[in-house]
């Protein structure tokens, strides 16, 4: 499950384990893919009903406002129905290998493509503009339009400026994805709070434990 971070980009992700640590994955589409996953990423599943689809783009990188409706599809904030879950976890199943594929410079499978397309192609989110100059989002906001939304800035993400800096961390045992946009483009981890620092663990008890002179493992890139 995850969090936005308080005065920091990204997200807080928890392990079932109990620990957490801050995520950045650079784009409001690969935010959705640590809910879950296919295969054994079904472990991490944390999209089980509306609730949590609504909870989910409360703490995404879209602007506020997209609390849960009043009772009603026409209701302020954000309706989602149990369809619309099962929508959910099916496009970020797509996002998930298409990402992975893109990574691994191949095609896509069509079936994941057609799943990304589909959702694209609906009606998306509508943003407007409040009086103290803020984004805002128009009331009767659906799940479906969520999924749209998502859908769209993926699409964005793999055809823009920033699409071969699309990576998967460099820990051997994670998978996150992330999107470098940072100037050097030298990012190599997930976080520098996990998977960074435990490089870095490592590479320090290796020079320690290496003989006099024996190269070791390089310095962890951020």
């Amino acid at each position: 499950m995850s969090g936005r971070a308080t005065n920091t980009p990204g997200l807080v992700l928890r392990h079932p384990d109990g620990s957490s640590f801050r995520f950045d994955p650079g784009a409001l589409c690969l935010e959705l893919l640590p809910t879950g996953g296919p295969g054994p990423l079904s472990y991490f599943e944390a999209l089980h009903e509306p609730a949590d689809l609504v909870r989910w783009a409360e703490e995404s990188r879209l602007p506020g406002g997209l609390g849960p409706g009043t009772g009603s599809r026409s209701g302020d904030g954000l309706a989602v129905s149990p369809a619309e879950v099962a929508d959910a976890r099916a496009l970020r199943d797509a996002l998930w290998r298409i990402t992975e594929s893109r990574v691994r410079e191949e095609p896509p499978a069509p079936d994941d493509l057609a799943t990304l397309n589909d959702a694209a192609a609906r009606p998306s989110l509508t943003s407007r503009l409040t009086v103290g100059g803020e984004r805002s989002w128009t009331p009767g906001g659906t799940g479906t339009g969520l999924l749209s939304t998502v859908a769209r800035d993926a699409i964005d993400l793999f055809t823009g400026a920033y699409a071969h800096r699309i990576r998967s961390c460099g820990a051997h045992d994670c998978r996150l994805l992330f999107v470098d946009t940072s100037r050097p483009g030298k990012r190599r981890w997930c976080s520098m709070e996990r998977c960074g620092n435990r490089h870095k663990v490592r590479a320090h008890r290796a020079r320690l434990t290496a003989p006099d002179g024996e190269a070791t493992d390089g310095e962890a890139t951020d």
